[in-house]
């Protein structure tokens, strides 16, 4: 029963994780800044995420543009539970990405785009990278934008494609779809990845949504850390949850953002040099908490 149970979980994170993407070429955010919070229950660990991005969009012909992107993410997975005396003392990581994405107008509202970069995800323990540290994200997708209709239909836009990086906590490539539909004015939803809403908009300033979400990060331990199970060289967090979110907008570009949770799948690992199983840190469902501002086009 266990064995069923553990590969019915598994079925779940992988059905998600091949649903899970995040495209940033493909977004309209020009900048985003935000906080991540949750505790961990019937646990002393507890997770913090400082995340900050930025896309520049180049023009270089009608329609065409390059965009370079940096990323920077700081971690602290406080670490404090006691696992059959297995004493881990690493819980700060820190990750940098850089990468440059192009994109151009297709046929029929159809537009192509890709990303491709280098990441550096680690402890950072020695101060500085390692070659393990080093991991490669790239992306390409296409886009069918129907959002400014003039027949009279409802506006929608549909993205598929694939990536690979890191960000979902398994990393190897990713396929990808996500789906936009208003209703009406005041109602929209989006089926697919990174998330999944239905969304109601008070006013132009004023919104809230329902949404289900895929989370996660993937990190180098340097020195690998050795454990009374092992030892373990690299961390893995794989989180989906569900829950409130709230958006008010300033202005038309710039908005601040809530959003609550509650995880079903709480997957936080540390892995050997074979992606095997060392140690499950946490896997108990949990309260989730982010916060930010962004700026968009």
């Amino acid at each position: 029963m266990n064995s069923m149970r553990k590969y019915a979980k598994l079925c779940v994170i992988v059905l998600f994780v091949i649903a899970f993407a995040k495209a940033h070429s493909q977004g309209t955010d020009l900048f985003r800044a935000e906080y991540t919070y949750f505790p961990q229950r019937k646990s002393d660990n507890s997770f913090r995420r400082f995340r900050t991005f930025a896309n520049v969009p180049l023009k270089v012909d009608e329609g065409t543009y390059i965009v370079p992107f940096i990323e920077y993410r700081n971690v602290q997975y406080l670490v404090r539970d006691d696992f059959m005396r297995t004493d881990f003392g690493t819980d700060r990581y820190e990750s940098f990405e850089v990468s440059l994405g192009y994109t151009f107008p297709m046929k029929n509202n159809w537009r192509f785009g890709s990303r491709a970069g280098i990441l550096v995800a680690s402890n950072f323990d020695e101060g500085k990278a390692h070659s393990d540290d080093y991991f490669l994200s790239a992306s390409v997708y296409f886009i069918k934008n129907e959002k400014n209709r003039e027949d009279g239909g409802k506006p929608w836009q549909l993205v598929v494609g694939v990536q690979y990086n890191t960000t979902a906590g398994r990393p190897f490539p990713l396929p990808y779809i996500n789906y936009y539909r208003e209703i009406n004015e005041d109602w929209s939803f989006t089926l697919g990845a990174p998330k999944m809403n239905l969304k109601y908009r008070f006013s132009d300033k004023n919104s809230v949504q329902l949404y289900a979400r895929l989370d996660g990060f993937f990190a180098n331990i340097q020195n690998d850390e050795p454990t009374t199970r092992g030892v373990a060289e690299d961390v893995s967090m794989t989180v989906a949850m569900f829950g409130p979110g709230y958006q008010y907008n300033f202005t038309k570009h710039i908005s601040a953002y809530v959003y609550a949770g509650y995880t079903f799948i709480n997957d936080i690992r540390l892995r050997d040099d074979n992606a095997d199983d060392v140690v499950t840190l946490n896997d108990t469902n949990t309260f989730y908490s982010r916060i930010g501002l962004k700026f968009k086009i």
